[in-house]
């Protein structure tokens, strides 16, 4: 089934979010994209920003997302200003979230024809270390036991085994089922929604996949699901040392990286594209994305941050 709407809850009411928006409904890029969209959040909020930085275009405001008025931008407005005056701000803030995401993803639920682009959330302020990221989050809301954070480039993607987890809790927290899940929900989501049979690269944990110890992740748990994983025709290589992989020959042969933490693979892939990927998030009942970046709240209203999240997740989108 075809896309044809991308629900987009605004998030952290002080990101750069809707900047990066309103540069990329600037853009002649915008022209292309084939989806209407429906954005979640204040709608004076988005007036003020809109007036702001001169964006003179028509955003269509709706009670539901099966009005038969649909326009190209569209707003179900969830009002920030009455919960700012029951509520200190920060209460107001996470409440203002809730709202957004639990009626963007009230509304997937009904039309399946529709991903959710949700926009950046502080985890800090939001999740009050009751989860690891917004991905965990999802899953959680959606009760959905194996899922994959998927980094998104269409020249080469990402994914860590372990995501916003303390480095000295990833040995333990790596096993051979869960890159078997990752690998094959990446490799399903490939086939299916782009068509591609991807080739996969796994990286070791260890330096140069070695260790002094008795205990090597490596021969016990990377190899093993390796083997397991090309049993099922996937195609898969590994585990590579991570300290050479990301040289231009190695990184040609291969669509998608897996690695065992998170800076591991996300600090080269943002060396070498910057913020021109999406965070995906496979194994939900929809498409989840995100951008590949934070709120980012210290650049507010300075109109400088880098759209190039936006511009990518919008490619991807006219893609599926």
């Amino acid at each position: 089934m075809k896309i044809k709407n991308i629900i987009i809850p605004l998030g952290d009411p002080k990101s750069v979010f809707i900047e990066l928006l309103i540069k990329y409904f600037k853009s002649k890029n915008f022209k292309s994209l084939k989806k209407k969209i429906i954005l979640i959040g204040s709608n004076k909020i988005i007036n003020n920003q809109k007036k702001k930085f001169n964006l003179h275009l028509n955003i269509n405001c709706i009670k539901d997302i099966n009005d038969n008025k649909l326009k190209r931008i569209n707003i179900i407005d969830i009002n920030f200003e009455n919960l700012k005056h029951k509520y200190n701000h920060k209460i107001a803030t996470k409440k203002y979230i809730e709202r957004c995401l639990n009626l963007s993803l009230s509304i997937i639920k009904n039309n399946s024809n529709s991903v959710l682009f949700n926009g950046p959330i502080s985890k800090k302020e939001f999740l009050e270390k009751k989860f690891l990221g917004i991905t965990e989050y999802l899953a959680k809301k959606t009760k959905s036991k194996d899922f994959a954070m998927l980094i998104y480039n269409s020249k080469l993607s990402v994914c860590p085994i372990t995501t916003h987890l303390p480095i000295k809790f990833v040995a333990k927290n790596i096993n051979k089922k869960k890159i078997i899940n990752k690998v094959s929900l990446i490799n399903k989501f490939y086939k299916k929604k782009l068509n591609r049979s991807p080739k996969f690269a796994i990286l070791g944990l260890n330096p140069h996949c070695e260790t002094i110890l008795k205990y090597s992740e490596e021969d016990k748990i990377i190899k093993p699901a390796i083997n397991l994983l090309k049993s099922k025709k996937i195609k898969i290589d590994g585990p590579i040392s991570a300290d050479t992989f990301f040289i231009k020959k190695n990184i040609e042969k291969y669509d998608v990286v897996v690695g065992m933490y998170h800076d591991q693979v996300l600090t080269p892939l943002k060396t070498l594209y910057n913020f021109y990927a999406v965070n995906i998030t496979l194994g939900l009942p929809f498409i989840r994305v995100s951008p590949d970046h934070g709120p980012n709240i210290q650049m507010f209203g300075k109109y400088k941050s880098d759209p190039s999240s936006i511009f990518c997740a919008m490619e991807f989108f006219n893609q599926i």
